[in-house]
């Protein structure tokens, strides 16, 4: 599978790798910004720490953290829209995840960890994953019944099978037996000009 978004050409691959790195990075930096002494810096797209002591005594804790200091995410704002779950608690909480939704505007230059192609390409993986979550939440969110198909009830099918000029009992009750089952069959005997149908019955009945 390969797709065109954003002047970007994305594979399969490009999109399991980038959301295996995307959900490492949610993971990790929103359990961080739901502490006290951690908050976002927006300008340079990393974290910002209170002190080196709340970061030593973090890590000490949680070591697949440690990489996370200085490590520049782009487009963080866009990975929580896609991922971000409610994680406050008590009355009036408010963690450093959902403070962060309102970001102030950024500017265009490339990140210096990120080569301007693979930061393209994280952009528009993350639109499709965007626009994935709007089409799901669109269907959940509807309240319009899922139509049923279209069934046929077993007298109509008989009526019309009685209709059949010189269709013998046998062949009618074998053909009733198998149109009840299949919808589509009924439809296709339905099409036929009279004339035709006994003909059509009799070589159904033979398969």
């Amino acid at each position: 599978m390969c797709v065109i978004k954003c002047n970007v050409e994305i594979t399969k691959d490009n999109i399991a790798s980038r959301c295996k790195t995307f959900d490492k990075h949610y993971e990790i930096i929103s359990k961080m910004l739901s502490q006290s002494g951690f908050g976002w810096d927006w300008e340079n797209d990393k974290l910002l720490i209170d002190s080196d002591d709340v970061w030593n005594r973090y890590v000490e804790a949680n070591k697949a953290a440690a990489c996370y200091k200085t490590k520049i995410v782009k487009n963080w704002d866009a990975i929580c829209t896609i991922y971000s779950k409610d994680h406050a608690t008590g009355d009036g909480a408010q963690t450093g995840v959902e403070s962060s939704q309102v970001a102030p505007e950024q500017g265009d230059d490339a990140s210096p960890e990120l080569p301007q192609k693979r930061q393209r390409t994280g952009e528009a993986i993350l639109t499709i994953l965007g626009d994935m979550r709007t089409s799901f939440s669109d269907v959940f969110k509807s309240t319009e019944p899922i139509p049923l198909p279209q069934v046929t009830p077993p007298a109509e099918i008989l009526a019309k099978l009685q209709m059949i000029p010189d269709l013998a009992r046998c062949d009618m009750l074998k053909s009733y037996g198998k149109l009840i089952l299949n919808e589509r069959l009924f439809q296709a005997l339905m099409e036929l000009p009279m004339d035709m149908r006994k003909e059509w019955i009799l070589m159904l009945n033979e398969n």
